[in-house]
């Protein structure tokens, strides 16, 4: 075997294996440059998904002829003034772009700067380029790459259908568009304009997000804006209750690169800890700027990946600016669980006549609040008037005690003026033992007596194990508790923490502890149960959390013993001083599970559903 040197063309082939993987990194590419070359205005045009051409078309400074011809040479570029690669100020650096491309594809590049009489047009064909020739054309750059991997047609087996591979063009322009909103971007193909962002203002940034993600996440995210030792974040996070299936909806920019990185995802994770559920994910679009020297970009070939000179600086900001932004929302909950509530699929949006139950009545499918945050909705226009229906079904035994409950609240309760009424709104019933109808001057509120309640349990006991000035509530018998040897061991390890909480206890000997005092908070508690229930998640978690995160889980176990149960009955000063807490206490828009703990109902939104309103 005998060593020696790669051809040019073959060398360039190669790169393109790495930086040109599908259609859409050829547009990434070009849109790149585009964006380096000052453009404030970029048309992509493809057909068949970019596999038989794409173009891209920007506005930016163009190119001179001998600027051009030194352009599709390898590792020319002009976006490294110095020979330092810690002093990255470009989205594109590399020069291996239009090279890698043309090598592998048949490319037109035509240019024009703002001094120059006319356009230069260059033709690369699999490498190999032509003479100059003079074009007509704007001032900007205009590069059309057709036939895309003629050259290696092996790689064309492993392309996807034509609606795949528009489908990643587009979520790369869509994630460029998110950094760049002073940008103009059209996204067209040979059946329809697929995008089309208007540019917006720097201080607009929430116009184009509404653009390119949809107006759902503009109404329920809150900005975030911190600043520290160079490093400056911003954005929007989503709260809480807007919350996804998968992470499809996390956006993360690094100097306006686009970027999957670990050190970014982990802190996000961190930042919504107790606010999800942990087979949910929240929305959000965060942009890290950050001094070059400070990142290395050049990890990855298609500059996909980041690493930073110090993760956890850059891991503890998010983290806390994140927190932060969302507890400046206070108790704001997700606007789109009442429109999924109100969003049945029917084809007639009004009744227009009494509908009369039919002889033989089964029980109506109510919408009903999964986990996940979805809701089950009926499906057809009977089912849906069924909600409206009045029979005998209702007429269960607790139908009665319910009725004369709901008019003694009512007729309790103080009638005020519209302009008088806070955020939550004004109690004026419980259903069922377990969820409170609260008037506000726009609508209806329906709160989740447990979980609200559980929240703000959660925050009060965290706070006091954090400050360790808790109130013990002494028992007038202590209260002997049998434990194992393992379960014993770990309350043992652990009675500073707990202690600091109100839960007071000693070794009693043998396999037993007795417990002196529990926390003030929890009220009347079943001292035994909460031992046990406390020793058990110290058991689940043992070590391998920290202080902070322990002192976390066992909060939360003692929130679900001390927090108002489903079933209790409230009288009309309990439900207002719930909802009062609720509106003073951060993050008491969804519980410790990461579930709302109330949903809104607009009046407009009732109108609509008893025809009064289009």
């Amino acid at each position: 075997m005998t060593l020696r040197l790669l051809p040019p063309t073959l060398v360039n082939r190669i790169a393109a294996g790495e930086v040109v993987e599908r259609p859409a990194s050829a547009v990434k590419e070009l849109v790149e440059n585009a964006l380096d070359a000052g453009a404030t205005k970029i048309d992509v045009i493809l057909n068949e998904g970019g596999k038989a051409s794409l173009t891209v078309i920007d506005n930016g400074k163009g190119m001179t002829p001998e600027e051009m011809k030194l352009a599709v040479e390898r590792f020319a570029t002009s976006k490294l003034p110095s020979d330092d690669l810690f002093d990255i100020r470009f989205l594109g650096f590399r020069g291996e772009a239009l090279p890698s491309i043309a090598s592998v594809a048949r490319m037109t590049v035509t240019s024009r700067t703002t001094d120059a009489d006319s356009a230069w047009s260059l033709f690369i064909e699999g490498g190999e380029k032509h003479d100059l020739e003079p074009a007509s054309a704007p001032v900007g750059t205009r590069i059309e790459v057709r036939d895309l991997f003629y050259a290696v047609p092996a790689r064309l087996k492993f392309l996807k259908t034509t609606q795949t591979e528009t489908g990643y063009i587009q979520d790369m322009i869509e994630k460029l568009a998110l950094a760049f909103p002073s940008v103009a971007f059209t996204l067209s193909d040979e059946k329809k304009k697929r995008l089309d962002f208007k540019p917006v203002a720097p201080t607009d940034e929430i116009k184009r997000v509404a653009q390119v993600i949809g107006n759902d996440f503009a109404e329920n995210a809150v900005p975030v804006n911190a600043e520290r030792d160079g490093i400056k974040l911003t954005g929007f996070a989503g709260l809480p209750t807007f919350n996804k299936a998968t992470a499809a909806a996390q956006y993360f920019f690094v100097n306006n690169r686009p970027v999957r990185d670990k050190v970014l995802l982990g802190a996000l994770k961190g930042a919504y800890q107790e606010l999800l559920a942990a087979d949910r994910f929240p929305a959000v679009i965060l942009f890290l700027h950050i001094p070059p020297e400070d990142v290395d970009v050049n990890v990855h070939p298609a500059k996909a990946e980041v690493r930073f000179r110090n993760a956890q600086v850059v891991r503890g900001m998010i983290v806390t600016a994140v927190r932060q932004a969302l507890m400046s929302s206070g108790h704001r909950t997700s606007s789109t669980l009442a429109q999924e509530a109100l969003d049945f699929s029917v084809s007639e949006p009004v009744f227009s006549k009494p509908v009369s139950a039919p002889s033989s009545f089964s029980m109506p499918k109510f919408p009903s609040y999964r986990p996940n945050g979805n809701f089950s909705r009926p499906q057809t226009l009977n089912e849906t008037r069924a909600l409206f229906r009045t029979s005998e079904a209702f007429s269960a035994p607790a139908a009665p005690d319910l009725t004369e409950e709901i008019e003694q609240a009512v007729s309790a309760a103080p009638v005020e003026e519209s302009d008088a009424f806070p955020p939550l709104g004004l109690a004026r019933a419980q259903l069922h033992k377990t969820y409170i109808i609260s008037q506000t001057q726009d609508g209806i509120v329906i709160v989740d007596q447990h979980a609200a309640h559980e929240r703000l349990t959660y925050e009060k006991i965290k706070q006091n194990m954090e400050s360790g000035d808790a109130a013990a509530q002494y028992l007038l018998l202590p209260e002997v508790v049998d434990l194992s040897a393992e379960k014993q061991d770990a309350v043992l390890k652990q009675k500073e923490e707990l202690e600091k909480t109100g839960l007071l206890f000693d070794l009693f000997g043998g396999g037993s502890v007795v417990i002196r005092a529990t926390p003030a908070i929890l009220g009347e508690v079943n001292a035994k149960q909460l031992m046990l229930d406390v020793a058990d998640t110290l058991i689940e978690f043992g070590d391998s959390l920290s202080l902070k995160e322990r002192i976390k889980k066992i909060a939360a176990t003692m929130a679900c013993h001390g927090s108002v149960r489903a079933g209790r009955k409230l009288d009309i000063s309990e439900m207002n001083a719930l909802l009062r807490q609720m509106e003073a206490v951060p993050y008491s828009g969804q519980c410790i599970h990461g579930r709302p703990t109330y949903i809104e109902l607009k009046l407009k939104d009732i109108e609509k559903l008893f025809g009064r309103r289009e």
